[in-house]
């Protein structure tokens, strides 16, 4: 089952066209965009098929990139649609050269290991997904952090920037680097991971990756909310959002512990522009959405621990391309890959 979201604009007959997709640990987007950016299509979506095992992930993502290639003949009949690239941007650790996962969580059964670039390449191949020559569509991966960042930094928020630093803040505490205008990797693919930074301010409280005292123990929503509760008892606060609401209407743990959220980000975020020195800083993700309780502190704290000479212009910008960023940035990641090889 799909569920489409309108399209910015139909395929026209001149474009070469892209395909980008969001694979996330609950469900897969996809759309076709164009080599500008411009989203072409509806967006399709299906669950992701996360404890079926790998081949079944592989299956669902060909599957939906077919359907997808598809559709966009529908919208031109005579002009079937033939994709120059294929980007994805997947959960977990991606070995962006090969385009095999290195590292994962368990929201995914298995996924570790995954070669996704030859899996998903074999299967639009079966499916006579072609390029405008009849070959194979190139298909890239990166991480959907960083795939997310490429969107940003390329024609959203960050447009205009040869460097940025993209932090996304919510179920966890992520982020990407931008350099030169490309994702910039690092050399075991996990630049800009800013979640597992050393923070003082979360003490010895663990962190999900098992280690005490990261940024993502105090700053990432769900860790938010577990905050609060051991503070107060109140076992029915399950989300960052209700802690928001509660200091918003006057309760003080609640303030304290957003604010304590914020403050660490701040610092985290500081330390890495000193050495970054970036033209721009996006801020995506959840917490994004939040208010002055949030955005208040944290932009109080980065400008504190900035140098002057840093801080009078440095300015936290609120992501703006949404949920299609990730597919954007896919696309675009693909495109530039594909001018690599030639």
């Amino acid at each position: 089952m799909t569920s489409p979201v309108p399209a910015a604009t139909a395929p026209r007959p001149d474009d070469d066209v892209l395909v980008g997709v969001d694979l996330g640990g609950t469900k897969i987007a996809s759309a076709l965009v164009a080599t500008d950016g411009t989203v072409l299509s509806e967006v399709l979506e299906v669950p992701t098929p996360a404890h079926d095992g790998p081949e079944r992930m592989l299956d669902a993502i060909a599957g939906l990139v077919t359907r997808v290639v598809a559709a966009g003949t529908h919208t031109r009949p005579g002009e079937p649609v033939r994709p120059l690239a294929v980007g994805i941007g997947s959960a977990g650790v991606i070995d962006a050269d090969r385009g095999v996962v290195t590292s994962a969580t368990d929201a995914i059964t298995d996924w570790p290991g995954t070669d996704i670039v030859t899996g998903v390449s074999r299967r639009l191949d079966a499916a006579a997904v072609t390029t405008p020559d009849g070959g194979t569509p190139l298909v890239h991966v990166d991480n959907d952090v960083n795939a997310y960042a490429a969107g940003e930094a390329w024609i959203g928020a960050g447009a205009g920037a040869r460097t940025a630093l993209v932090v996304a803040v919510g179920t966890g505490v992520g982020g990407a680097v931008i350099l030169g205008g490309s994702v910039h990797h690092g050399a075991h693919y996990v630049a800009g991971e800013m979640g597992h930074m050393p923070c003082g301010l979360a003490g010895q409280e663990t962190c999900t990756c098992g280690r005490p005292g990261h940024l993502e123990a105090i700053g990432a929503g769900p860790q938010i909310a577990r905050r609060y509760r051991e503070a107060t008892g109140a076992t029915e606060v399950t989300t960052a959002l209700a802690v928001e609401r509660l200091a918003d209407a006057g309760d003080t743990t609640a303030q304290r512990v957003y604010r304590e959220a914020a403050v660490a980000l701040g610092k985290a975020i500081a330390q890495v522009v000193t050495v970054l020195d970036p033209d721009k800083i996006i801020i995506s993700g959840g917490l994004a959405r939040s208010g002055g309780l949030w955005w208040g502190p944290l932009r109080e704290t980065v400008a504190s621990e900035l140098v002057d000479l840093v801080s009078r212009d440095t300015v936290l910008l609120p992501a703006t391309l949404g949920t299609t960023a990730p597919i954007i940035g896919a696309a675009h990641e693909a495109h530039l890959r594909l001018a690599r090889a030639f």
